[in-house]
């Protein structure tokens, strides 16, 4: 890949990858687990009328950010918790409706997520993430986002129950693969697009399950948590988050440029 201009960071459509980055992307997908929960359990209302106001949010925060001009903080990462929700209750909808069951909503979402990449590699001869500019590598971005957060939730859900490691068994399982990711980033040669969407598809699961284990009952595993709180004490969590984050790249600028 060719080095990103100063040029192409400016016109970007998406914020650069840090360590805040990942931090917020876990807040992002640990609100979309309980989020989604809180609509469909809580309130009551299913996964698939859940799924139906979800895939609306998505619409218009996907349509607010694709018109952007250039990166705006709250387009982008609303449209990231969006991707979330609506991954949290359609793959609860492939699951447990439609009775697919984890293994095999995982290994359909997993066979998408790879046939995206490669589908993008093949029609622009690269896969992005640290500067998205043109629209057809933008909306190869945001499908694959997509896919990846629902593919996270079943794949969380598989590890939590299927294979018994309970909601912080799952949770320390998937941060240390991220960590694996980590290592290979600072030590080896592989491509670093590859790395970024390994490790943007296992912070969902790990997501997934911090969320599970903050809002389920204890007989499951979880600490009982209310969905609706938890889910507005992390979205404090993540604005706040992205505030510091727009606040330091703000002086750096101001710093480079004096």
């Amino acid at each position: 890949m060719k080095p990103t201009s100063d040029a192409q960071r400016i016109l970007s459509k998406v914020p650069a990858v840090t360590l805040a980055f990942w931090i917020i992307k876990i807040l992002a997908t640990t609100l979309g687990e309980t989020g989604g929960d809180a609509l469909s359990m809580q309130l009551n209302l299913g996964y698939a009328v859940a799924t139906l106001i979800f895939l609306g949010f998505f619409v218009a925060t996907v349509t607010a950010q694709v018109s952007a001009r250039r990166f705006h903080p709250l387009f982008y990462w609303a449209c990231v918790v969006a991707t979330t929700t609506v991954g949290t209750t359609t793959s609860d909808y492939f699951d447990r409706t439609l009775g697919l069951g984890y293994i095999k909503s995982s290994a359909i979402l997993l066979t998408a997520v790879i046939a995206i990449l490669i589908v993008w590699r093949l029609v622009r001869g690269r896969l992005q993430f640290e500067t998205i500019t043109d629209r057809r590598d933008e909306s190869f971005y945001w499908i694959t986002i997509l896919v990846s957060n629902t593919l996270g939730t079943a794949l969380g859900d598989f590890t939590a129950d299927d294979l018994g490691f309970g909601f912080e068994g799952g949770a320390l399982l998937f941060a240390g693969m991220i960590a694996v990711v980590g290592a290979l980033h600072l030590f080896t040669k592989v491509p670093k697009a590859i790395l970024f969407w390994a490790a943007y598809v296992l912070t969902r699961p790990l997501g997934a399950t911090a969320g599970d284990l903050l809002t389920k009952p204890f007989d499951h595993g979880g600490l009982n948590l209310d969905r609706i709180a938890a889910s507005l004490v992390i979205l404090v969590l993540m604005v706040v988050g992205v505030w510091l984050s727009e606040r330091r790249q703000v002086r750096a600028e101001e710093k480079a440029a004096a």
